[in-house]
């Protein structure tokens, strides 16, 4: 089975956005899951937006991404989380 070539070259830094309701737990919910595939996951350095209206929040965590097969775990991880709307 041949693996997809990927666009990226790693390992790399890696910028993954993800959208959820403002709630106290979502930012916990996403620093776990990423700290999962990444020990090293800073999340200090998380930019937080909220929307208009404060009922939705994004974040953009900076990862060190070693291979696509990491990327994918994440995003499937992130995108099965029930507080999580979108991925990007």
């Amino acid at each position: 089975m041949n693996e997809k070539k990927s666009l990226l070259e790693f390992p790399c830094k890696f910028d993954i956005k993800v959208m959820g309701e403002s709630n106290e737990n979502f930012s916990e919910s996403v620093i776990k899951i990423i700290t999962k595939h990444d020990e090293n996951f800073n999340a200090a350095k998380i930019e937080m937006k909220g929307s208009s209206n404060g009922k939705y929040i994004s974040l953009t965590c900076n990862i060190y991404a070693t291979s696509q097969k990491q990327l994918d775990r994440i995003y499937i991880d992130l995108s099965n989380s029930p507080m999580t709307n979108f991925v990007l």
